[in-house]
């Protein structure tokens, strides 16, 4: 018998599909997790009588950001899928955001009404009421247990899971022995690896980056102010939560359930300066948001601040899946505070977009001068061979200038402005990407790292003289690295920047470095050549 339309309840709205859909989650979610795993959908999508390349189609859709699972939410938009499929309808993105969704009828599974009723024999009602689908990350647990302490293979149930559990076997080990963690980067924890993606926006102050997050999200969030003057004195991470508030930096450093520890390092100075927004928004539930400071220029440049600026926002750039640059019309001198602050950006270039915002304060032809000398500016900073990715438009609620932009301008803006949003959008669907991108990159760095540091313990003398030598090595750096490199065989790319690791090496003894221990970088490359594609290739489409 199949379970289709006619199963379901009389009147059919959007809290009967919830209703009908979670007893059907549950019984097809076998170990109770609230994830729909790909061995799990194969057995019970089959019930759809669906060809395979129509399944795989809605599996591509449903977990549109390749987390390698459906949470209750995917669920619900696969079987919306899977009915629109039996009803003669495309699958695609386009079909579903078409789609009466509310009163869409469920689909037909054959089978699927006998295997509810064995299943409710042996569960009461009130075990599927109280069955709450939330993706608790169980393996949050692991990170509290000791370095290197094997995890089960079960316990894997989503790539993030996978990549978890490599960091506590085999990399977060090697961190550890190296001092990874005093060099380049804190250890990693769970929220790290579970946090939203997040946008950081940059610029000089008052060149419209709160105003910019305004417009996103169609209103003001808690604490936002803004002025010609420069009005955003803090960094202010900008995310969801149960009402409107703001937490203080301290607090949210300590806060184990955000990703925001390893800012601890800055101190209290930074910390007083750092904030979080909170707001129930749908926005905010996919993505975080980091308004900053306006960069300082001209006389502004000589009051010190009472942090690290830069370091701080290298280390928002590494956490974050884009960088916003932006510029106005007025302001597109790069002072020297800018020019350190890009220059600490190397390496998430990929990450970097430029925005020339308010930029229907000058007509075409001003606005042809302005894209140039831009381009320019940013050509003497940013030191590629490919031209960055500049958006013109003039983000806010205000309705663009007409007068200055002209009838050719509008549609420039209008074009410029969906194309950054398209942008925007597909920083969900990419994160699990991006996760898997800077997981492997910060191993490759941490093996360098590993090499450098058991380098300059072997160039220690047993005995005399010892004092001397670290002053030779120290001066020596570049030279160092160079014999690390050719020995090792590794890509040039991989490698610090050596005025930086200098300084941090200066307070160091280096007699009292971890020689290298080549089972631990073995493992790292096991790692990387095996275990991540390994991982890949188990929670890929399971209609592949």
């Amino acid at each position: 018998m199949a379970s289709s339309a006619d199963s379901s309840p009389t009147r059919w709205g959007p809290k009967e599909q919830r209703s009908l859909y979670l007893r059907w989650f549950y019984l097809a979610d076998d170990d109770g997790d609230g994830r729909l795993t790909g061995r799990d959908a194969l057995k019970f999508f089959a019930m759809s009588n669906l060809s395979r390349d129509d399944l795989k189609q809605v599996w591509a859709i449903a977990d549109s950001k390749r987390q390698g699972y459906l949470g209750f939410s995917e669920f619900m938009t696969a079987m919306q899928l899977v009915s629109l499929a039996q009803a003669g309808q495309e699958i695609s993105q386009d079909t579903l955001a078409h789609a009466d969704l509310g009163s869409l009828q469920p689909p037909t599974m054959e089978g699927l009404d006998k295997k509810l009723k064995k299943s409710s024999g042996n569960k009461s009602g009130s075990d599927i009421v109280a069955y709450h689908p939330i993706e608790s990350p169980m393996s949050a647990n692991w990170f509290n247990s000791k370095s290197g302490k094997k995890i089960a293979l079960k316990s894997v149930t989503s790539i993030i899971d996978g990549l978890k559990k490599s960091y506590i076997e085999k990399l977060r080990p090697l961190e550890k022995t190296y001092q990874y963690n005093d060099f380049v980067s804190p250890l990693l924890t769970s929220s790290d690896f579970d946090a939203k993606p997040m946008v950081m926006l940059l610029g000089q102050y008052s060149t419209g980056k709160t105003t910019f997050i305004k417009h996103l999200l169609k209103t003001s969030y808690p604490g936002a102010h803004i002025g010609p003057e420069p009005t955003t004195d803090r960094f202010v991470v900008i995310t969801s939560g149960p009402d409107e508030r703001c937490i203080p930096g301290n607090t949210i450093a300590v806060q184990a359930d955000m990703p925001y520890s390893g800012l601890s390092s800055f101190g209290t100075a930074f910390l007083s300066k750092f904030e979080c927004s909170q707001m129930p928004h749908p926005l905010l539930d996919h993505i975080s948001f980091v308004d900053t400071p306006g960069v300082l220029s001209g006389e502004k440049q000589r009051t010190q601040r009472s942090y690290d600026f830069t370091g701080v926002t290298s280390w928002f750039a590494a956490k974050c899946d884009l960088i916003l640059l932006l510029f106005d019309p007025h302001k597109l001198d790069i002072s020297d505070e800018f020019k350190r602050v890009i220059m600490s950006l190397r390496g998430h270039d990929d990450k970097i977009r430029i925005v020339l915002n308010k930029a229907d304060q000058v007509d075409a032809q001003q606005l042809m001068r302005v894209y140039g000398a831009l381009l320019w500016s940013l050509g003497k900073v940013l030191n590629t061979p490919e031209v960055m990715r500049v958006y013109i438009g003039s983000f806010n609620d205000k309705p663009i200038r007409e007068t200055a932009a002209g009838p050719l301008g509008m549609e420039l803006f209008e074009r410029e402005q969906e194309d950054l949003m398209s942008d925007l959008n597909d920083i969900p669907k990419k994160a699990c990407d991006r996760r898997i991108n800077e997981f492997v990159k910060r191993a490759r760095s941490a093996k360098v790292h590993a090499h450098i540091i058991s380098h300059l313990k072997k160039e220690m003398p047993a005995l005399m003289g010892k004092a001397k030598a670290q002053l030779k090595l120290l001066e020596t750096l570049d030279e160092q690295f160079a014999k690390v490199q050719k020995e090792m065989h590794l890509p040039a790319g991989d490698f610090p920047s050596v005025d930086e690791y200098r300084e941090t090496l200066s307070a160091y003894n280096f007699d009292r470095f971890e020689r290298l221990r080549p089972k631990m970088v073995q493992g790292v490359d096991d790692m990387l050549a095996y275990d991540i594609p390994g991982l890949l290739k188990q929670f890929r489409n399971p209609y592949q």
